[in-house]
């Protein structure tokens, strides 16, 4: 899977598409999952192109890293389930076909506001 600028995601960044946001920094864009499957169900994205977490790893700043990691715990906060003000979340990445990414663009799912249940199935 390569890069696609006409991703989804790629859109939301440039504005060219609206999303329902949750917070944003110089890193990272967080919004609500337009189909949410959980009572809470947000995504954080880095804002620079990467397409999955492999990619990120091998590609990605110090900096982008340190900033996507602490994206996704301000997130939590805000949301109130990080353990810090609420009962936990589930942070997933999907990863390539056979890890059932559909958008090419890195993301991660939080999810939470009610108990998960099992990882895979």
């Amino acid at each position: 899977m390569s890069y696609d600028d006409s991703n989804i995601f790629a859109k939301i960044l440039r504005k060219e598409i609206p999303c329902n946001k949750i917070y944003e920094d110089d890193f990272v864009l967080s919004f609500h999952d337009i189909n949410p499957q959980k009572k809470i169900h947000a995504l954080v994205i880095p804002k620079g192109k990467y397409v999955d977490l492999d990619d990120f790893s091998s590609n990605a700043t110090s900096e982008e890293i340190v900033g996507l990691i602490k994206g996704i715990n301000i997130v939590a906060k805000k949301l109130c389930i990080s353990t810090e003000v609420g009962k936990g979340y589930r942070a997933l990445t999907n990863i390539s076909d056979d890890g059932g990414q559909e958008v090419p663009h890195l993301h991660f799912h939080l999810f939470g506001g009610e108990k998960i249940g099992k990882m895979v199935e």
